[in-house]
Parts: C-alpha cells; sequence; structure tokens
C-alpha cells in the first residue's frame, strides 16, 4: 500500500517517525480500551511490540514490512500485545493475515510526539548488565543521530550527523502539486531556509514528499523556526493558486525529480 497512513490527520507525522527520527514516543488512544499504549520509533532486538512489566504497552514502528501494507502489521502487532502477559514481548511471526488496521484500532486524536536522547524509556529503573536488552539498547543508543522536532510547521525535524546539519520536513501535500509549488520557488529564489541553506533534494517514503536542506554546521533548530515557517507560507500561496509551469519551472521540477529517492 502506498500510503499506510492515510485517513489519519497526522499521517506526516507516522511517515516522521517511521522513517526520519531515530528516537521518539507518542501516547496511543486506543479506541475500544482504556490500556495505556505508547508508540516507539524502535523497541529492543526490533520486536514489534513488547508489554513491559507494569503492563504498558509499547508499539514499535520502525520495523521491517512483512505484509503490503505497514498499517495492517502495526494493526496486528498492537493486537498481539494487547493480549500478551506483562513482561513478555510480541516476536514477528509470518504474515499477519487479514484483520484490522492501526487506523481501526486508534482513536481519531493526533499523537503528541517526544523526542529522546535514547532508549533508556524502554525499561523501568535499571537495565541488567549482560542481558540482551541492554545490549540493545547500547547499540541502538550508538546509532541515535542528534535530532529536533520544530515547533513552527509539522513534522520537520532537524538533525546532526557528524559535521552535518540538515532539515528533513514530510510535507502533507500530494507529490504533483507538491513538486510544482517546490519548482516554482525554485525558480523565483524563495527554496531556501535562511543564509547558507541550500535544498539538496527529497525522497518519497509512504507516499509523500520529504524535502532535505543542507544547513552550515552550526546552524541549531530554533534558528529554523521562522525561516521554515516563512517557506511554509511561501508554499501555500503556491498551492492556492496552481497554473501551468513556465519553461524555466518545468526545468527546475525535472532538476528536483533526478535528485529523488523513493524508500519502500
Amino acid at each position: 500500500m502506498t500510503r499506510p497512513f492515510a485517513g489519519r490527520v497526522d499521517e506526516t507525522e507516522w511517515v516522521a517517525l517511521r522513517e526520519v527520527v531515530p528516537a521518539a514516543t507518542a501516547p496511543l488512544t486506543l479506541r475500544d480500551s482504556d490500556r495505556e499504549v505508547t508508540l516507539s520509533t524502535v523497541l529492543p532486538l526490533a520486536w514489534p511490540a513488547m508489554v513491559r512489566a507494569d503492563g504498558r504497552v509499547f508499539l514499535g514502528l520502525q520495523v521491517a514490512a512483512r505484509s503490503g501494507d505497514v498499517s495492517r502489521d502495526l494493526g496486528w502487532a498492537l493486537e498481539q500485545a494487547l493480549e500478551a502477559e506483562p513482561g513478555t514481548p510480541v516476536q514477528p511471526v509470518g504474515l499477519p493475515g487479514p484483520g484490522p488496521r492501526l487506523q481501526d484500532l486508534l482513536s481519531d486524536d493526533p499523537i503528541q510526539v517526544t523526542v529522546h536522547h535514547g532508549f533508556d524509556y524502554w525499561v523501568e529503573g535499571a537495565v541488567q548488565e549482560g542481558s540482551e536488552v541492554a545490549a540493545s539498547m547500547e547499540r541502538a543508543n550508538a546509532t541515535v543521530v542528534p535530532t529536533v522536532r520544530l515547533r513552527a510547521v509539522p513534522s520537520a525535524y532537524w538533525c546532526r550527523m557528524r559535521e552535518r546539519t540538515h532539515l528533513r520536513w514530510v510535507l502533507p501535500e500530494d507529490e504533483e502539486p507538491a513538486l510544482d509549488a517546490l519548482a516554482r520557488l525554485s525558480v523565483s529564489g524563495g527554496l531556501g531556509i535562511g543564509p547558507d541553506t541550500r535544498y539538496v533534494g527529497s525522497f518519497r517514503a509512504h507516499g509523500l514528499l520529504v524535502p532535505v536542506w543542507d544547513l552550515p554546521g552550526d546552524r541549531e533548530a530554533e534558528a529554523l523556526e521562522e525561516p521554515v515557517a516563512a517557506l511554509r507560507a511561501r508554499l501555500d500561496t503556491e498551492l492556492a493558486a496552481p497554473r501551468p509551469l513556465t519553461t524555466d519551472e518545468r526545468r527546475a521540477r525535472a532538476g528536483l525529480m533526478s535528485r529523488q529517492l523513493t524508500l519502500r
């Protein structure tokens, strides 16, 4: 399925947490239960879900897709976790088969994301030294890229990868009109997000477009709030008045498309 999270008002956040953000959580509200469930980008040993000793359910998002529908995979994992005993993980086993999708099990309320520096939230108290969970946490923590969620617009994340700093932003619009708007801004000089920033391309993730900008190494997330909000306003203006692209804009659009990757 091209857009497994379509239909949710927070579709872009689910895409960002699955493909962009290394360590984050969000409380989930179920339609037919008051069980405490937390979405986690990653879980120990890549489990699809787990139930902590206190009965709290964790649902892993960055897991390998087993069926053609990520939302159904997540729905299956959540159902298994709700039936599991405290202190047990959900293990991946074959295809999930027909059943409810994530959208069927969760309320329509948008998720509230918290970005973390590591995965210490996996467990209560101290982790048993030498255990599989401890080793998995150590490996996972070593890969965490410093990441900050911007406040000015939804689903935009600053990240620092060694000497390089980037902004990755999941756009909610359909790909074609989004590309047209970006191409018009590229020609008009409105695609930047501050001094010394550079649009470097985009990738497709679960049917949505994720543009990426290179930033100066010392540019912190806070400095992007106003420039990104201004860019969102320019995008909205272009999207509100679609028109045929000029020759220069078509050329710019082709250039944008040539720098696209598709994540599957």
